[in-house]
C-alpha cells in the first residue's frame, strides 16, 4: 500500500505545483525547469530494456518451441481424424479422439502457464528497469536543476521539455 500512497502524493504534489505556476503573483520573474519521460518509448528504445526483452525471449525460447510442437501434434492429429477418422475401426478412432482431447488440454494448459508466467517475468524485468530510470532520471534532475520531472500519463507534453532521449543515453552509459 505503501507504493501506490507515495506514487499518489508525488502526482498530488506535482498537479498542486503545476496549479500553483498558474496562480497569478505566484512568484513572479521566477523560472521552472519542467521536463518529461515518454515511459513507452524509454520501454521501447533503452539499451537495459532491449536487454531485458532479449534476456525474457531466451530464458523462455525452449518452452515457446515445446508448446509450438505440441501445438502442431494436434493440428495434425486432427487432420488425420478428419481425412481418415470416417475409415477408421471404432476403438482406433475413439483411441485417437482420447488422445486428441489429451493434447489439447495439455496444450491449453501449457499455452496459459507460459503466458502467466511470461508476463511475470516481464514485470520483474521492467519493474528492475523502472528502477534503474528513476535513479537515472532524479540524477538528471539534480544536476540539470529541474524543478518538476513528470512522467506519463501526460495529456501533452513540448518537444522543448522532452527529456527522454537524455535518459535512454544516460542508462545506455551505466
Amino acid at each position: 500500500m505503501k507504493p501506490l500512497r507515495h506514487e499518489f502524493l508525488v502526482r498530488f504534489g506535482a498537479a498542486l505545483f503545476i496549479a500553483s505556476l498558474a496562480a497569478p503573483g505566484f512568484a513572479q520573474g521566477a523560472d521552472y525547469r519542467i521536463g518529461f519521460v515518454n515511459g513507452e518509448r524509454l520501454f521501447r528504445e533503452a539499451a537495459p530494456a532491449k536487454r531485458a526483452q532479449q534476456k525474457i525471449e531466451k530464458e523462455f525460447a525452449a518452452r515457446d518451441a515445446e508448446i509450438q510442437k505440441l501445438s502442431k501434434q494436434v493440428r495434425d492429429m486432427q487432420a488425420l481424424l478428419e481425412k481418415d477418422g470416417v475409415t477408421m475401426a471404432e476403438p482406433e478412432r475413439r483411441s485417437k479422439e482420447r488422445d486428441l482431447a489429451n493434447m489439447s488440454r495439455d496444450l491449453q494448459r501449457m499455452q496459459r502457464e507460459f503466458r502467466e508466467d511470461l508476463n511475470l517475468r516481464k514485470n520483474e524485468e521492467l519493474t528492475a528497469v523502472q528502477e534503474r530510470a528513476n535513479k537515472v532520471i532524479q540524477q538528471i534532475a539534480i544536476d540539470e536543476k529541474f524543478d518538476l520531472i513528470i512522467q506519463e500519463p501526460v495529456i501533452y507534453a513540448s518537444p522543448r521539455i522532452d527529456i527522454t532521449d537524455r535518459v535512454v543515453k544516460a542508462l545506455a552509459d551505466k
